[in-house]
């Protein structure tokens, strides 16, 4: 059963969800998103596993950060690395998805030591952090009324949320209406959501998955890639070349155009996942020059 519980951090005050025994997974997940974006694959892994689904604050969370904590992207980073050293986490599989992921690689780049395996789900990487449907995110960083006023629009004109440029491209099907909702509500009425994204935003930039990748290519754990392979947004390439700069990589395709795909393809990932967690490094696939 997941257990929601709320950690104290220099940083703030973040929520997470709690279930199961064993090796900790923590979950990473992208902008505008929380936690409840990885229930379906967690159902699906049940309690063999001790899965973390923290709230990051990346513009759902409602718990608002201290005023002066560093939330942009190497903020962000070290947020995620404190997270798992005040609960005392070792031997961790860390599951990155969208931008998330992105902070997935660069914890593992930057604060490797209690990283024993990471997972990436179609998601940011080397020149592609932000996507280029979703550049004008950095400059809605510097303005924390356009961020209010883009979620207010999609609150009050649900056909805006189809939109490429928003929710629209992130699954095959569309989303559920009140799961949007669940997500928009934070930053649309909270000022202190709204400042901590904007403190993100207006960070982020390629120099920092870029670097990460270099850094990656002395990653020697293992690293699983589940990646959708019609995505419009993080192409088929990114995942290559992951694959092949990643000392221990292996990659599944996942039979999807989305970036969500634990919502829509929890069993695929799961069985998947599964074996990659409790069933060592056969099968993966060696690096290769590109």
């Amino acid at each position: 059963m997941l257990q929601q519980k709320v950690l104290q951090l220099p940083q703030g005050s973040l929520r997470y969800l709690d279930q199961g025994q064993g090796q900790p997974v923590v979950f990473v997940h992208g902008l505008m998103v929380d936690g409840q974006l990885w229930q379906p694959l967690v159902a699906e892994l049940g309690p063999s596993w001790r899965c973390i689904l923290p709230d990051w604050p990346l513009g759902a969370h409602a718990l608002p950060m201290h005023p002066q904590a560093d939330l942009s992207v190497p903020g962000m980073v070290r947020l995620i690395a404190d997270f798992i050293v005040a609960l005392d986490l070792h031997d961790v599989i860390l599951v990155g998805n969208d931008t998330g992921g992105a902070l997935a690689q660069m914890v593992c780049a930057q604060f490797p030591e209690r990283i024993a395996r990471l997972v990436l789900t179609t998601c940011d990487a080397y020149e592609v952090f932000p996507p280029p449907a979703f550049s004008y995110l950095k400059w809605l960083g510097y303005s924390p009324m356009l961020t209010w006023l883009m979620t207010q629009l999609m609150h009050v004109v649900p056909p805006l949320r189809r939109l490429p440029i928003a929710f629209g491209d992130l699954t095959d099907k569309p989303l559920d209406g009140k799961l949007i909702e669940r997500w928009l509500r934070p930053a649309r009425t909270h000022a202190g959501v709204r400042r901590d994204v904007c403190k993100f935003l207006r960070t982020l930039s390629n120099d920092h998955t870029l670097q990460a990748g270099r850094a990656l290519r002395h990653f020697g754990q293992p690293a699983l890639l589940l990646w959708s392979k019609q995505s419009r947004h993080f192409p088929a390439r990114l995942a290559e070349r992951l694959r092949c700069e990643l000392p221990n990589a292996e990659l599944i395709w996942v039979d999807s155009a989305g970036v969500y795909v634990s919502l829509e393809h929890a069993g695929h990932l799961s069985a998947s996942m599964v074996r990659f967690m409790g069933g060592g490094d056969e099968g993966a696939v060696q690096a290769c020059q590109v």
